[in-house]
């Protein structure tokens, strides 16, 4: 049955986005049949093929070209003899997603017009614990520009247009005219109108064909309205308005502004959420669905706060399409820590790791026993009172495993009621764990850590304070000595301290050839806007939203360029204490625009793509694999001949610079050598930082490793 059929024109640009059925994801790889093996059931696949889609096709008219490849897609769907599929693309990449048998899929990716062919996969967002967790504020001070003219995508779970993070308290003028998108029509959400989008909001749409509708919670809805909170969460930290007063309950935590409060929002929800949290997620083919329409739209900025595999799959070739099409794409590095390799490993994406920032900081005062500092949300004090392990205060019938976690229903008020209750993270939402000992009438809760993990200031039902694991096991041992402990739980404002990389913030891996993540921003204890009021989030999710909105407001300053935007989000990052392969160029700041540019030609990415990998002039560099000499060219993009001179900064090892001084007309380049030697251990960082005679900064960081 047909369910959907979208189409969109701007300029010569096409989407084509084709819904005719409901597919069930799967996670399996591609496996070419054996010779006698019965037939498969069919799954899901994604079909790319060879060359661009129409935003980096070059070709003069692109709605003959798009035309052209609708026209080629039918003739292998005719091959296969498959069914209509679900999506078509043309714009960000050339391909479709339809149901194949694995024989057909192997006989697909056999013919050499087709250059990849997956399964639709289910991607996590790149929030922690997969629940909104919640920052200080997202205000950048000083900022004059604050994003105008500007439109940022967000390929999400969708945007809550009725929040006060997107009302227009300042007037935004018309829409640009060079973006085309539009509010969709949601026939089976009739709490969504097309009227919802403003000046603020200009555009949502929805995808949802590759999760599946059958596959949804019973709470979703078919339109792009956010009922998990992630989308609007990321988009207000990014683009929320400027100067909102922010209450949860009777807190009163002061003023919020996104990054870029005058840029616009356009939400494509291809995110969902299943009766099984753990099933949440982003199936391929609608996120390849949504990167394609935001392309045709025309966004400014793309952002995508979703993980990833650390290789190139579909996604990035529909991020390659963006970048080709003059946008600045950002997407999260994922929360797997050590666990796994940095998401979206490919130069045309600036990937974002998360640091630590400003946090609400609480404090237990143990009565006659230490002070234990961690984060606090709650402004308000609680206790003295007693100090209960939930582990000894089980319900009837309840495991200690189940109370121990404070789960919900599990704790026995008998025991709990006018206590501060000690629950142990894991297995349960954070804010479940706070409800649960508010059900059973306590006063106050400490949650510990158990592992290497962030501490968050979260809005819980009852004061809380989270402890690291240090401090929860000094806790735990003066409890255990003591007869009858009591503790009083008080807020110590908001705490500050050098930055460092979040544990759960992914690295890059030291073998690739690109410098991953290419820097880091805030992203623990971040304060947004979630449907119906505030959160605080924490996740490489919100830090890549922060960088989102850095890319707009350089974006909105004249002269600005997507390769000038990438290139000064990362020459004037803040170098951290961390390992280049954590960090990147470092953590991401607002500072005037560099007039030195590493630039990188948007057909450059694609040769890299195809094997030339020396060509990418990427602002940053990764010497790995025995190569200690790699080269970087900067070119002058300000008015006046300028003299730079270069040195060498936080190396453990020698490095050298050549050439290390020139004077550079308007216009002119300079391409620089960096050798790296004597490696002191297994790698090794630092940066190249050319200076010119007014003190302005360009930091090309780099990273050696064996």
């Amino acid at each position: 049955m047909l369910r959907q059929t979208s189409a969109h024109r701007h300029g010569a640009a096409i989407a084509v986005v084709v819904c005719l059925a409901t597919a069930t994801a799967s996670t399996a790889g591609l496996a070419p049949m054996a010779h006698g093996e019965r037939e498969s059931p069919s799954s899901l696949y994604l079909v790319t093929l060879e060359g661009a889609g129409t935003a980096g096709g070059g070709a003069v008219d692109e709605t003959a070209s798009a035309t052209h490849m609708l026209q080629t897609q039918d003739q292998l769907l005719e091959i296969v003899d498959a069914e209509d599929p679900i999506y078509r693309w043309t714009t960000a990449l050339n391909g479709f997603a339809v149901e194949l048998a694995a024989a057909q899929a192997a006989r697909l990716a056999g013919d050499p017009r087709v250059a990849l062919v997956e399964k639709n996969q289910i991607r996590p967002l790149a929030a922690v614990d997969g629940a909104a967790s919640r920052t200080a504020t997202a205000s950048v001070p000083g900022t004059r520009e604050r994003g105008g003219g500007v439109v940022i995508g967000f390929v999400d779970t969708g945007i809550d247009p009725d929040s006060r993070a997107f009302s227009a308290v300042t007037p935004l003028g018309p829409v640009p005219s060079r973006f085309g998108g539009a509010c969709g029509h949601a026939p089976d959400d009739p709490d969504w109108d097309t009227g919802d989008c403003d000046t603020k909001v200009v555009a949502a749409q929805h995808y949802v064909a590759g999760f599946g509708e059958d596959r949804l919670r019973v709470n979703a809805v078919l339109s792009p309205a956010d009922t998990d909170g992630h989308g609007t969460a990321v988009a207000s930290v990014a683009a929320g308005t400027d100067d909102v007063a922010v209450e949860v309950g009777d807190h009163r935590l002061g003023r919020f502004s996104g990054v870029a409060p005058r840029a616009r929002v356009a939400a494509y929800k291809a995110c969902w959420s299943a009766p099984d949290p753990d099933d949440d997620g982003c199936a391929t083919a609608d996120l390849v669905a949504a990167i394609d329409r935001a392309t045709a739209d025309r966004v400014d900025v793309l952002n995508l706060s979703v993980g990833g595999p650390a290789r190139i799959d579909t996604v990035e070739l529909a991020l390659l399409g963006a970048a080709e099409a003059g946008i600045v794409v950002t997407a999260a590095t994922g929360n797997q820590g050590d666990d796994d390799y940095a998401a979206h490993p490919s130069p045309w994406v600036v990937t974002v790791g998360a640091s630590t920032g400003a946090q609400r900081v609480g404090a237990v005062e143990a009565q006659g026993g230490p002070t234990l500092r961690g984060a606090m949300a709650a402004t308000g004090p609680a206790g003295p009172a007693p100090l209960v392990l939930a582990a000894d205060a089980a319900a009837p019938g309840v495991s200690v495993a189940a109370a121990r976690v404070c789960a919900p229903g599990s704790l026995d008020a008998r025991t709990v009621a006018g206590t501060v209750v000690v629950c142990e993270r894991g297995r349960v939402p954070r804010l479940e764990k706070s409800a649960t000992v508010d059900l059973a009438d306590g006063i106050g809760m400490v949650l510990l850590n158990t592992g290497r993990r962030s501490t968050d200031a979260d809005f819980h039902a009852v004061p809380t304070v989270h402890l690291p694991v240090g401090e929860g096991r000094r806790l735990l041992a003066w409890a255990s000595a003591t007869e009858r402990p009591r503790v009083r739980l008080v807020a110590r404002g908001v705490g500050t301290g050098p930055a460092r990389v979040a544990a759960f913030s992914s690295s890059g891996d030291p073998a690739a050839r690109v410098l991953k993540p290419d820097l880091v921003a805030e992203g623990t204890s971040v304060m947004a806007a979630v449907p119906g009021g505030w959160d605080v989030v924490s996740g490489t999710s919100v830090a890549a939203a922060r960088v989102s909105g850095l890319a707009a407001v350089l974006l909105s300053r004249p002269g600005a360029t997507p390769g000038r935007v990438r290139s000064a989000l990362l020459t004037t990052a803040h170098p951290l204490a961390d390992i280049g392969l954590s960090s990147g160029a470092g953590e991401a700041v607002l500072h005037p625009t560099p007039s030195l540019v590493a630039a990188v030609p948007a057909r450059h990415y694609r040769e890299w793509l195809t094997g030339d990998r020396a060509t990418v002039n990427q602002p940053h560099l990764l010497l790995s694999n025995g190569v200690h000499r790699g080269r970087r060219t900067l070119t002058n993009v300000g008015r006046r001949p300028v003299r730079i001179s270069a040195s060498v900064e936080g190396f453990e090892g020698a490095a050298t610079v050549t050439p290390a001084t020139a004077v550079l007309r308007p216009g002119a380049s300079l391409r620089f050598e960096v050798l790296a030697e004597g490696l002191p251990r297994r790698s090794d960082d630092g940066a190249v930082v050319w200076r010119t005679g007014a003190g302005r900064e360009t930091r090309i960081a780099v990273v050696v490793t064996r």
